[in-house]
C-alpha cells in the first residue's frame, strides 16, 4: 500500500488536461487546508487588530520573494532548462541549476539580513494604522525565513516540473498549509503571534523538503556549494529581471492597499485579507491548474518553433478557464453569505465581519475570469521569451489599480451617495468599515484591464485568433445564469425549512442552494450543447490516476 502511494505521487504525467485535473484536485485539498487555516484564525481572532497585524506581517517578505526569489523561479527557468537539455545535456543543466540556487541562497540571505535590521525604521512608515509596531516587527523579522525555503522550493520545483511529476508538484501547497496549521493549533498557545510565524516557516521548509527525493535523485539536481558561474547568472537576470518586477507589481499593490486598509476602520485589513484568500480558492483551482499544466509545453513549442500548437494550446487552456470561472464566479456572488459563514463563521468572526468580508468576496470574485486569464497568459509571454509586454501591461494596469484606489477614497470623503450605493448594491449599508470595498473594487478593476490588454497583445505578438472563444463566452454565460438563478431560488425555498441561525441550518442551505445551481450550470451547457462539456467528461471518464499518457485533444 505505502508503495503504491509513493508511485503514485511520483507517477510522470503528460497531456494538458490529465496534468490540470490532478493539480486541480491537489490543489482543491490544499485550498481545503487553507480554509481551515483561515476558519481557525477567524474564529480565534477575528477581524481584529491581532489578525491585523498578522496579515500585515506578510507583506514585507512577500514583496521580497517576488522581487527577488521570482527571478529565479520556475516559469523563468523552465525555458533556459529546455534549452540546455537539448544543447547542453542533463549534466551540464545541473550545474547551471548549481550555479542559480548557490547565487540566489547568498543574495537572499544577504538581502534579508539588511532588511532584518532596517525592519523597525520600514513598519511605521509602510503601516502607520498599526499600533503594535513592536510585534509586527517581531512577526515580520521570523517571516523572512519563508521566502528563503520556499525558493530553494522553486528551484526543486524546475526539476520536479521539467519531470512531469505533477503530482509531488502538488502535494508541497498542502504541506504549507498543514505547517501554519500546525502553528494555529500547537505553536500560538505557546509563543503567541510570533508562534503563528514559526507555523508558516515550518510549512515553507515542508514545501521545499517533500520534493527533495526525487531532486536528489536526479542528474539535474541543484547543489549547494561555492560554485557560481556568473555567466550563466547574468544570462538568466538579463532575462528574468523584467519577469521578476512583472510578477512582483502585484505584490507591491497589495501592499499598498493593505497599508491603505490600515488607516480604516479596525479590521479592515483582516477582511480584505480573508475575502481575499476565499477568493483565491477557485483561482488556484482553475486558473493555476491549467497555468502550471500549460507553461512546459508551451516552453517546449515555442523553443522548438511549433507556433500553431503554441496558439492550439494556448486557446485550449483559454476555453477550459472561461468554461469553469464563469459559471463559478456566478455562483459564488450567489452563495456569498453562506460560504464566509461557514468557512469563516466560528468564535470571535461575528455576523457583522461575514456580512462586510462576504461583500469585499464578491468584489474580488468578479474578476475571477480575468485572473485566471492572466496567470495563463502571462506565462504564455515567458514560454515565447517575450518579457517586456508583460512588465509594461503590469506597470500601467499597477498604476491604474492605485489610481482606482484614491479615487474611491476621496469619494468616500467627498460623497457619502457613491459610498451608499455600493454598501446597499451588496447588502452591507448598516455595517461599519465598508470603505475597504472600494479597495477590493480597485485590485477587481485592474485585474479585468490586465487581462484585455495581455489578450489584445497575445493577438498581436502571436497571431492568437480570439474567435473561437467568442461561443465558449456566451454559452458559459448562459450556463452561469441559469445555475445562478437556480441557486438564488433555492436559497429562497431553503429559507422557510432550515434553521439558518444555526452552522448546520447555513450549511445545509448553501449546500442545497449549491447542488441546485451545479445542476443548473450543467443542464445550461447542455441545452447549448457545450462542446467543452462534452471534453470535461471524457477527460473525467479517463483513468487519469492509472494512466501516464492522454492523447491531446485536435480541435479548438
Amino acid at each position: 500500500m505505502v508503495r503504491r502511494v509513493i508511485g503514485f505521487v511520483f507517477r510522470e504525467v503528460r497531456g494538458l488536461h490529465q496534468a490540470a485535473y490532478i493539480l486541480a484536485a491537489f490543489t482543491f485539498g490544499s485550498q481545503i487546508l487553507a480554509l481551515l487555516r483561515d476558519r481557525l484564525l477567524a474564529g480565534e481572532f477575528g477581524a481584529g487588530e491581532t489578525l491585523d497585524i498578522y496579515y500585515s506581517a506578510f507583506r514585507i517578505p512577500d514583496v521580497m520573494f517576488v522581487l527577488f526569489a521570482s527571478a529565479l523561479s520556475i516559469y523563468v527557468l523552465i525555458p533556459f532548462i529546455t534549452r540546455h537539455q537539448q544543447y547542453s545535456g542533463e549534466a551540464n543543466t545541473g550545474r547551471f541549476l548549481t550555479s542559480i540556487s548557490n547565487f540566489f541562497i547568498v543574495a537572499y540571505t544577504l538581502l534579508a539580513a539588511i532588511v532584518f535590521i532596517y525592519v523597525p525604521v520600514m513598519v511605521p512608515t509602510i503601516f502607520p494604522g498599526i499600533n503594535d509596531t513592536d510585534l509586527l516587527v517581531s512577526v515580520t523579522r521570523i517571516l523572512l525565513l519563508q521566502p528563503l525555503f520556499l525558493g530553494i522550493s522553486s528551484l526543486f520545483g524546475v526539476v520536479t516540473q521539467i519531470s512531469h511529476r505533477f503530482v509531488l508538484y502538488a502535494l508541497s501547497p498542502i504541506l504549507y498549509n498543514l505547517g501554519i496549521i500546525i502553528g494555529i493549533v500547537l505553536l500560538y498557545p505557546v509563543f503567541g503571534l510570533e508562534g503563528l510565524a514559526y507555523g508558516v516557516v515550518l510549512g515553507a521548509l515542508m514545501h521545499m523538503a517533500v520534493q527533495w527525493p526525487l531532486v536528489r535523485k536526479s542528474t539535474m539536481r541543484p547543489t549547494l556549494s561555492l560554485y557560481i558561474r556568473l555567466a550563466d547568472v547574468v544570462e538568466v537576470l538579463r532575462s528574468s529581471i523584467p519577469r521578476a518586477l512583472t510578477l512582483s507589481l502585484n505584490q507591491i499593490v497589495l501592499l499598498v492597499l493593505v497599508s491603505i486598509a490600515g488607516m480604516m476602520a479596525v479590521g479592515s485589513v483582516s477582511v480584505f485579507q480573508l475575502a481575499f484568500n476565499l477568493q483565491s480558492v477557485p483561482l488556484a483551482v482553475v486558473g493555476m491548474s491549467y497555468s502550471i499544466a500549460a507553461f512546459p509545453t508551451l516552453s517546449y513549442l515555442f523553443t522548438n518553433g511549433d507556433m500553431e500548437k503554441f496558439r492550439h494550446h494556448i486557446l485550449i487552456a483559454l476555453r477550459h478557464i472561461i468554461f469553469w470561472s464563469v459559471p463559478i464566479l456566478v455562483l459564488c456572488i450567489v452563495l456569498r453569505a453562506q460560504l464566509v459563514r461557514v468557512i469563516l463563521g466560528s468564535g470571535q468572526f461575528d455576523w457583522s465581519d461575514t456580512r462586510l468580508t462576504a461583500a469585499v468576496f464578491a468584489v474580488f470574485i468578479f474578476s475571477l475570469g480575468a485572473q485566471a486569464v492572466n496567470l495563463l497568459l502571462i506565462r504564455g509571454f515567458y514560454a515565447g521569451n517575450n518579457t517586456s509586454t508583460p512588465l509594461f501591461i503590469s506597470i500601467f494596469t499597477a498604476i491604474a489599480t492605485l489610481s482606482f484606489a484614491a479615487i474611491g477614497n476621496l469619494f468616500i470623503s467627498s460623497s457619502a451617495n457613491v459610498s451608499v450605493f455600493l454598501s446597499a448594491l451588496l447588502r452591507v449599508e448598516d455595517v461599519v468599515g465598508t470603505e475597504v470595498l472600494f479597495l477590493a473594487l480597485s485590485y477587481a478593476a485592474g485585474l479585468i484591464l490586465q487581462s484585455l490588454l495581455l489578450l489584445l497583445f497575445m493577438r498581436i505578438r502571436f497571431g492568437l485568433s480570439l474567435r473561437s472563444l467568442y461561443k465558449e463566452s456566451w454559452q458559459a454565460g448562459f450556463a452561469a445564469l441559469v445555475g445562478g438563478g437556480a441557486a438564488y431560488s433555492a436559497l429562497q425555498f431553503f429559507v422557510d425549512g432550515l434553521n439558518t441561525g444555526t452552522f448546520i441550518g447555513i450549511f445545509l442551505q448553501g449546500l442545497l442552494a449549491g447542488i441546485v445551481g451545479v445542476a443548473g450550470v450543467i443542464l445550461g451547457y447542455t441545452a447549448v450543447r457545450s462542446r467543452t462539456l462534452i471534453e470535461v467528461c471524457d477527460a473525467l471518464e479517463r483513468k487519469i490516476f492509472k494512466t501516464d499518457v492522454i492523447k491531446e485533444e485536435n480541435s479548438i
